[in-house]
């Protein structure tokens, strides 16, 4: 297992939180997700390399965006 660590703008309640976690456990290969809404912080449990593209996408569908990505950065 891997974590993955990366930031996300414009979570301000559980609500935010748990629309963050249910598109990221859809993703194949996501075994776990802790989402903070204070901090924007989230940390991905993964069983493989995480692909950045789709993450992008399942926290946009959540409605917010990647601020940064200081873990994934050396597996783009």
């Amino acid at each position: 297992m891997t974590e993955f660590e990366f930031w996300v703008n414009g979570m301000t309640c559980e609500h935010c939180e748990g629309a963050v976690t249910a598109e990221l456990a859809a993703l194949p290969t996501v075994v776990g997700t802790h989402v903070d809404a204070v901090s924007g912080r989230v940390v991905i449990t993964s069983s493989a390399r995480v692909d950045r593209a789709a993450v992008e996408r399942a926290v946009e569908d959540a409605g917010y965006t990647v601020r940064s990505w200081p873990s994934l950065s050396q597996n783009d």
